[in-house]
């Protein structure tokens, strides 16, 4: 057997392996009916959080400023989000006349699409009867189903950055380079927070990883990386305070600014079901899934089981999307400078020390060292963590105190001298602003009366 054979057997064998992944053999088996049942659930699950959260933003942001949000369509203004959606289909669709067309209208379904495709590996519930069948309350699961989710994101990506480009105007080419480049930095450290689970779980499918966070949900052991996502998944949905894609004070509208109608909608429709797939990803990942709270389990062993799992999935759910809308009622956009500093200087090589350490307690106790040795390895690490904080920190003021020095010279030499570093003006007689300034020769006279009169009078 030659060695490009023995590779490819061993891919294969490797294969084979995965797809006999303990949890997965649940999956594949379902009736067509089922499976077309689970996909139009999921598009309807998806359709309808979309509307409820656009009313739920303005509604909860309404109160937290202190007015009443959208109240005339609908009772209580619940059908507010259909209203607009209406309104948007029946604009008047206009496309410039210097824009890349193909490329122009593809890329609002190149943003949408991705997202759709990304909740089909989201574990809804447990088992559950479904007119007789018995049947998982997820669409399918893979071996590597979070790498899916996070394939689908970047992919999704491409359309904000085609819709700039396309457009062919400055400010949409620069909302893109500016989306493109926040989604790196914030993908990276979104895939760092996940090494951590991987690492903890031992698997990449979702539906493993929810059953490994029995008893104790991931959000409580691995509670820096579980801080790190929820940061990161408000960067990687472009929302505030990191919407610096389509800052309407700085670019305009961003990649958004030549879109109309439909498109427009559908840049809204994937922004909104990105925050779907990210907030219920966060709750497969972190929090334990369909499983109910540990308090919860002690009294009510059962709590997590059939339709009740899919019950406290939801609840979970709209608490990480209450999140979004919190933040966005709570917090200032911040500048750009600030957004790849927090991605690249802080989350990136916080997320590199918690995964080394993560990944040497789990040898060890994969190992079955004794637990002092477990606890030793935490603490030197804890040690290591405060001494990078405290010189960071310390860096942090000297750098600001070399800052204020400059700026104070700066202000002594404007003091000294109204002209340094200011616009060339013509420079005033008065005796307080020095001597070197009132000895010099006005560039000009102010007009006397008599001539102003003749000038009035001509």
């Amino acid at each position: 057997m030659t060695p490009t054979t023995e590779t490819a057997a061993a891919v294969s064998a490797r294969a084979l392996d995965l797809a006999a992944e303990p949890g997965l053999e649940a999956f594949g088996s379902d009736p067509w009916w089922i499976v077309l049942i689970k996909a139009v659930g999921i598009f309807v699950f998806l359709m309808v959080c979309v509307l409820m959260m656009i009313m739920a933003d303005r509604k909860v942001m309404g109160r937290m400023q202190q007015r009443h949000g959208p109240n005339r369509f609908g009772p209580w203004g619940l059908l507010q989000s259909l209203a607009d959606g209406v309104k948007l289909s029946l604009k008047e669709d206009l496309i410039p006349r210097t824009v890349d067309k193909v490329v122009y209208i593809a890329a609002p379904m190149v943003a949408a699409i991705p997202a759709f495709i990304a909740f089909s590996v989201i574990p809804v519930g447990p088992e559950v009867s479904m007119f007789g069948v018995q049947t998982r309350l997820q669409l399918t699961d893979l071996p590597v189903a979070v790498l899916l989710v996070l394939a689908t994101a970047s992919i999704g990506i491409y359309g904000i950055v085609l819709a700039g480009w396309s457009s062919r105007s400055p400010y949409p080419l620069l909302g893109g380079l500016r989306a493109s480049a926040q989604v790196i930095s914030y993908e990276i450290a979104m895939g760092l927070s996940f090494v951590a689970v991987f690492i903890y779980s031992g698997t990449l499918s979702t539906s493993g990883i929810v059953e490994a966070q029995q008893p104790v949900w991931f959000a409580v052991i691995l509670f820096p990386s579980f801080v790190i996502y929820l940061i990161t998944m408000v960067g990687e949905t472009n929302r505030l305070p990191f919407d610096l894609a389509e800052g309407e004070g700085e670019i305009v509208g961003g990649f958004m600014t030549e879109y109309s109608s439909m498109k427009f909608t559908m840049f809204f429709l994937a922004e909104y079901v990105n925050m779907v797939t990210v907030a219920a990803l966060s709750v497969t990942l972190f929090l334990g899934g369909y499983h109910a709270p540990p308090p919860v389990t002690t009294f009510w062993p059962d709590a997590g089981e059939g339709w009740m799992g899919a019950v406290w999935w939801l609840g979970k759910f709209l608490l990480v999307m209450f999140l979004f809308i919190w933040l966005r009622g709570s917090l200032p956009r911040i500048r750009y400078d600030q957004l790849m500093a927090l991605g690249w200087k802080v989350l990136i090589p916080i997320q590199l020390v918690w995964i080394t350490a993560v990944a040497t307690i789990r040898v060890l106790r994969n190992e079955q060292y004794p637990p002092y040795v477990t606890a030793v390895v935490i603490g030197v690490f804890f040690v290591l963590i405060v001494a990078a904080l405290w010189a960071w920190g310390r860096s942090a003021e000297r750098a600001r105190a070399e800052s204020d020095a400059e700026l104070e010279a700066e202000r002594r030499a404007m003091r000294d001298n109204p002209m340094h570093g200011g616009f060339p003006v013509p420079p005033m007689t008065a005796p307080h602003y020095g001597s070197s300034v009132a000895a010099e020769e006005p560039r000009f006279q102010p007009a006397s009366a008599h001539e102003r009169e003749e000038v009035s009078g001509a």
